[in-house]
């Protein structure tokens, strides 16, 4: 979970440094799981509050839900030898979330009300935005992998 089964950078993951401390690997699944805590955080607040809470479910159900699946896809994604597979895979992974995502927002928004359907956007909002960011922090900068040796 904490790292792809092949890096294509060239970079040790952090489950193959073999000095790295625990609390290092503890820190580095905090960060790439921030969104889904902060949901599960919210999730009172929204309750205690007088925000749309179905809408709020909605849109949280729908985003770990996702993420869920997508954190799979991506697992299957990494660990495939065939380029195309892996291609489609994650394809796949990215449609198939945005797809699901926008269709719990129009559900909430068609079958409860405009402000339900807003609260369900705004979560997957923010959840997504947290998500993006901490992929970036996490993975660090780009780096073009090193050419395969064709045997």
């Amino acid at each position: 979970m904490l790292a792809h089964a092949t890096r294509q950078d060239g970079r040790p993951s952090a489950t193959d440094s073999p000095g790295e401390a625990p609390s290092a690997t503890f820190a580095l699944a905090f960060l790439r799981w921030i969104d889904v805590i902060v949901i599960v955080a919210a999730t009172p607040f929204v309750l205690i509050s007088s925000l749309p809470s179905a809408g709020f479910a909605i849109g949280a159900g729908t985003w770990l839900a996702a993420r869920l699946v997508v954190t799979h896809v991506e697992r299957r994604a990494w660990s495939a030898t065939d380029t195309r597979a892996r291609a489609a895979l994650h394809l796949a992974a990215i449609l198939g979330r945005v797809w699901f995502i926008a269709l719990g927002v129009l559900i909430a928004r068609f079958a409860i009300g405009t402000p339900d359907g807003i609260a369900a956007a705004v979560t997957v909002l923010v959840a997504f935005t947290i998500e993006f960011m901490m992929k970036l922090i996490v993975r660090g900068p780009l780096v073009a992998p090193p050419p395969r040796r064709v045997a």
